[in-house]
């Protein structure tokens, strides 16, 4: 009982503090509610991945997602009287089709554009983490603490993803979680290969006693080899994406040239 009730108040406090940072969810709460409860029986497989994006893509970690899918097809919906005014004055009777079709293309471009966010505040974050990591390893090499070197570069890097991150870190070991739930609870937010073998390297070092500076240097070197490797793999498909491009351009160029005296040929050469 004690659980059910600390869960039941932790509930109440989240759904309070999605009504102070979201207006639609403030004035449709009900609503959506009721869509929640629906989606948790249709995409029941696929609210893993999308709570991921949400923590991903940066977003107040208050939202549930079939919360969050249930705003999108709440807006949907309401967008919907302007769908079927344009295409049933566009189409005629078809246009009610065209309009279901409209609401639906319109749920999924809300879910892609979830994932394209996530995607790119990811990206941002490996980007900027090899810096990150050295700004760390400075202090603590200068001799900060751990928590005192976090604190500063997080400061630092206050208004990018990479920040944003580490801060929740910092928030959850000020909080009294150790280091090793701290970062598994990063790693897991975030969901991604790359910063998971990182986090990965960092809590084995953690593990076994390796100090931390050392860890951060090497992992922020092997962010840039990483990244030194993609941007090689780009470069060299770069040349064969501009194969058929460059093959179209000598062919246009060849007829530029050679088309006039062909032409001049077919209408004289053959008359004669």
């Amino acid at each position: 009982d004690m659980e059910q009730g600390a869960e039941w108040r932790y509930d109440i406090s989240r759904m309070n503090e999605l009504r102070r940072l979201d207006v639609f969810y403030r004035m449709f709460q009900p609503i959506i509610g009721w869509l929640a409860r629906l989606n948790r029986g249709l995409f029941r497989d696929n609210l893993d991945e999308v709570q991921r994006e949400l923590q991903a893509a940066g977003l107040p970690r208050f939202w549930l997602a079939e919360e969050y899918l249930g705003r999108a097809e709440l807006i949907a919906v309401f967008c919907s009287p302007l769908y079927v005014y344009l295409f049933h004055d566009w189409f005629g009777g078809t246009g009610w089709l065209l309009a279901a079709a409209a609401v639906l293309a319109q749920v999924w471009f809300l879910r892609f554009r979830l994932s394209r966010r996530a995607y790119s505040r990811l990206r941002e974050i490996k980007r900027r983490m090899p810096f990150f990591l050295d700004l760390l390893t400075l202090l603590m090499e200068a001799g900060s603490t751990f928590l005192g070197a976090l604190n500063q570069a997080v400061k630092e890097f206050r208004d990018h993803p990479v920040g944003e991150e580490f801060g929740r870190v910092l928030t959850d070991m000020n909080l009294g979680k150790t280091r090793v739930e701290a970062f598994s609870a990063m790693r897991d937010r975030l969901g991604d290969d790359e910063i998971t073998s990182i986090i990965g390297s960092i809590l084995q070092g953690e593990l076994l006693g390796t100090p931390l500076a050392h860890v951060f240097r090497t992992q922020s070197d092997v962010l840039r080899l990483k990244r030194t490797q993609r941007a090689e793999t780009i470069a060299g498909e770069a040349g064969v994406n501009m194969l058929l491009p460059g093959v179209l351009v000598m062919v246009a160029t060849v007829l530029i040239i050679v088309g006039p005296f062909l032409l001049n040929y077919l209408q004289f050469g053959m008359s004669m």
